[in-house]
């Protein structure tokens, strides 16, 4: 298992103050998706780069930009990023794995993005969907990184927007 990324400590910390209160729970909810998305298959030898960079920015354009429809925030964000440390040749898989991780079909996309969206279903469902991962090793991420408020602060997120734009209380979801 995972436990100390690099590249998702050093993106964490440059986004410490948006974070805020948030930062340790989006931490842990970014190593239990990373972990899961490992368990159940690397598809290349870059695997595990790809799978922490869309990791720490899927959901980060929450707290950056202050909105719930927060998927193309997330994209502009991993984007410069990726350009910015010369990695601009995986954009489209990373960017496909962020836009992909709440579709509710298969994602259907070659590399990292069926992996991460099945990784980040099983993580958001606690476990109930379990994509044939083993719940033993499901269990163990989840004991090693702990919600930390952040499956509460999705309802609390989930709610707000629901009460502001009662016809589009979800804007990521796919099918």
């Amino acid at each position: 298992m995972l436990r100390d990324i690099a590249i998702v400590e050093d993106v964490l910390r440059e986004h410490a103050g948006p974070l805020g209160r948030d930062a340790a729970g989006y931490r842990n909810h970014v190593y239990r998706v990373v972990n899961l998305c490992l368990a159940l298959g690397a598809p290349d030898e870059n695997a595990v780069d790809k799978i922490a960079i869309a990791g720490v920015f899927h959901d980060l354009g929450i707290w950056t930009d202050g909105r719930f429809d927060y998927l193309p925030p997330s994209v502009r964000l991993v984007e410069a990023y990726l350009s910015g440390s010369g990695r601009a040749s995986w954009t489209a898989e990373i960017t496909g794995a962020i836009l992909s991780h709440h579709k509710i079909s298969a994602a259907g996309a070659p590399g990292i993005v069926e992996p991460f969206r099945r990784a980040d279903w099983i993580n958001v469902t606690r476990g109930a969907r379990t994509f044939g991962l083993s719940r033993v090793v499901i269990k163990e991420v989840f004991a090693a990184w702990p919600s930390a408020g952040f499956h509460r602060r999705l309802v609390e997120l989930s709610l707000q927007r629901l009460r502001t734009h009662p016809l589009s209380p979800l804007p990521m979801l796919r099918l």
